[in-house]
């Protein structure tokens, strides 16, 4: 009989540790995707490296004051544009190495925000974005959301960022968190630290609208300048034949740097023209819901050079890129001839609906009215 009383205290107590673990487990606080090397609550790997992958190097299990438990990830980016991309970025991926071809996702409903900590080695590195969900839509398993936030510039001592998810369908996450920065940005390159990667459930937080950004509303101001947007991945027609320097010191306009592009005219790819879009998130073409609302601008100004003058550019443009997010309207000038002086040039985006807009900037040209090729300077690139 006491033995029996004994069996049954026991399973009294135990009861209550029964249906705390299950409600628990029903309704989570958080989520972790890395809070220590080989911590066991840790989700996702950082497989997914993109751009100019080779101009990265991670340490998972960096000693270098860490933000809290042994160790953080340390990130080396050199900006050598290895894949002659000019970015690179790491996704972490359920499982490795998964663009959305395989099962993987987790089930991330209840979660409202994703927080992280992070900071630079020398403070003013700039991350161009963090990312929640991959742009997988083409994908057998693809992820149910896909959010940004940037961009981010770093200091030397440790800051927490949130990724606001209110609102959003996070049911199935492959691409659980991500980084991404460019060469412009960091001309230098940069290094620096992420701890404590965690979704959480926050039931005050309120869902964040679509920002109507204020203007100017800048494309190109300097080289690492954090308050410069859009990247200029959207390489067009005889690609082979441009090479781009963004961090040029050849007599900028405005500032310690402006844009240098070459134009080979050698129709690498056959096209006899080519170009390059200026895009968010890079190489997006429609296929990524990231457009800014640019209502408030009337115009996009910019300046520019010929090396020689007299070099002619076919097309100046705003906008236009189509696809399953496309831009809400387009603008161009051209054809336009340059000076060998800097000289201002204005789109008009008067009557223009700029509510939604992920090209922001483009320029093309051609072999024909540049038979030896055209080296031109950009600087100043901004909506107004």
């Amino acid at each position: 009989m006491k033995k029996l009383l004994v069996v049954l205290l026991a399973l009294s107590l135990a009861v209550p540790v029964i249906t705390w673990a299950e409600e628990r487990a029903a309704n989570p606080k958080e989520f972790v995707v890395y809070l220590d090397k080989n911590a066991k609550d840790n989700h996702y790997i950082p497989s997914g490296w993109i751009g100019d992958y080779g101009d990265i190097k991670m340490i998972d299990q960096s000693a270098e004051n860490p933000h809290t438990g042994t160790t953080s990830i340390q990130f080396v980016y050199s900006a050598k544009k290895t894949q002659g991309q000019g970015w690179a970025g790491v996704y972490w991926q359920n499982p490795a190495s998964n663009w959305g071809g395989k099962k993987g996702g987790f089930d991330l409903t209840g979660m409202t925000k994703l927080t992280f900590w992070a900071r630079g080695a020398k403070g003013d590195e700039v991350l161009q974005k963090v990312m929640v969900g991959m742009s997988n839509k083409d994908k057998t398993y693809p992820d149910t959301a896909s959010v940004e936030m940037g961009p981010l510039e770093l200091t030397s001592a440790w800051k927490q960022y949130t990724v606001n998810l209110v609102g959003k369908d996070i049911s199935y996450i492959n691409g659980g968190f991500g980084w991404s920065t460019t060469a412009d940005l960091n001309p230098e390159g940069a290094t620096f630290y992420i701890d404590d990667i965690k979704f959480e459930a926050d039931p005050d937080l309120k869902p964040q609208g679509k920002k109507q950004e204020a203007m100017p509303f800048y494309i190109y101001v300097d080289r690492s300048t954090a308050g410069n947007h859009f990247i200029p991945s959207g390489y067009m027609g005889d690609f082979g034949d441009i090479k781009y320097n963004g961090a040029s010191k050849e007599d900028a306009y405005l500032g310690d740097t402006c844009i240098k592009i070459i134009y080979s005219g050698k129709a690498a790819q056959g096209a006899r023209w080519a170009g390059i879009f200026w895009q968010n998130p890079a190489n997006n073409w429609g296929s990524v819901d990231a457009g800014f609302d640019l209502s408030l601008a009337t115009k996009l100004t910019f300046w520019a050079r010929g090396a020689v003058g007299g070099e002619r550019i076919e097309e100046f443009k705003v906008g236009g890129i189509m696809g399953e997010f496309s831009d809400s309207d387009s603008a161009t000038i051209g054809p336009v001839l340059l000076n060998k002086e800097w000289t201002q040039y204005t789109i008009d985006l008067k009557g223009k609906d700029m509510s939604y807009i992920i090209g922001g900037f483009a320029w093309s040209t051609n072999v024909d009215n540049n038979p030896e090729g055209a080296t031109f300077y950009l600087d100043e690139i901004k909506f107004e």
